[in-house]
């Protein structure tokens, strides 16, 4: 019989539940679009309706490594979200107002 993870989690030592947790978190703060599209609970016909696109059109663009800017901002707009770029140095982070859709930011980073 299965267990819950919350069972399993709890058998774990406080240090097992860190790494747990911060795997869990690294693995939320990166993703591949096809995988934020499924952790949005869109199917690649559902996104290619609301871009007015063909369904294989979104599947190639999942592929891709490299894209236009508005190309990226228009998926994750019709995702629900909105892009932010943002370039990181060590003495800060800077959002690059170039590529807004208004070509501005009215919160700084």
């Amino acid at each position: 019989m299965a267990k819950k993870f919350d069972e399993l989690r709890g058998k774990m030592s406080p240090q097992a539940q860190a790494r747990v947790t911060a795997r869990a978190k690294q693995a939320m703060d990166e993703m591949a679009l096809s995988e934020l599209r499924r952790a949005r609970g869109l199917s690649q016909e559902a996104l290619a309706i609301v871009l007015h696109v063909k369904q294989p059109s979104i599947a190639k663009l999942e592929q891709r490594t490299d894209m236009y800017v508005s190309t990226l901002r228009s998926h994750i707009e019709a995702m629900g979200g909105q892009l932010e770029i943002v370039a990181r140095f060590p003495e800060g982070a800077v959002r690059i107002a170039n590529f807004s859709s208004q070509g501005f930011q009215d919160n700084p980073v």
